[in-house]
């Protein structure tokens, strides 16, 4: 049951980080983004890593991706449909030749089959949740709190690129272009 979970998730991450990449409208690119990041957390949920599960859902999946999609929102982008054309032939036996390349390199490794020394109850032990965050609101407040000011920074760099500028009266852009 583990690898058929194992495999839906990689096979849809996969699949949604190729996508994310490769549509041309931005908003369907955050929607494979937000794919890819739901799939990534469920493999962090099969490597019992809990906690990393509920950051990538609050932190990424919820901050970065809403924040790009205000980005997008305030950018206004007009985009053209894609259509087909003949050169996707080509990357499409491209990417299958890259796949099974992969394939090969990952049937041919010696880590296939390595199983870790850890057992829950020991990660249980070392690592709980809370302990982690007490180390980060304490030992590493400033570093938390700098980055919130950068994502502050981020937000306001893009409303200031975002906005139009004020349109300007015929007459005073000819005035000043004709002044020596």
């Amino acid at each position: 049951m583990m690898w058929l979970l194992f495999g839906y998730f990689a096979t849809v991450s996969v699949v949604a980080g190729v996508l994310t990449v490769a549509l041309r409208n931005a908003v369907h690119c955050a929607m494979a983004l937000l794919t890819l990041l739901l799939h990534v957390a469920g493999l962090f949920v099969l490597l019992n890593a809990e906690f990393l599960f509920a950051v990538q859902i609050i932190v990424y999946a919820g901050a970065i991706l809403i924040l790009y999609l205000f980005v997008l929102m305030l950018m206004n982008l007009k985009t053209e449909e894609q259509h087909l054309h003949k050169k996707y032939a080509f990357l499409v036996f491209a990417g299958i030749a890259i796949f099974g390349e992969l394939l090969i390199l990952l049937f041919q490794s010696p880590y296939g089959g390595v199983i870790g020394s850890a057992t829950p109850d020991l990660i249980l032990q070392t690592g709980p949740s809370h302990a982690i965050g007490i180390t980060m609101f304490s030992d590493y407040l400033l570093l938390f709190e700098v980055i919130g000011i950068f994502l502050l920074g981020a937000v306001i760099g893009a409303i200031v690129l975002a906005k139009t500028p004020a349109k300007t009266d015929p007459q005073e852009e000819s005035a000043i272009s004709s002044m020596p």
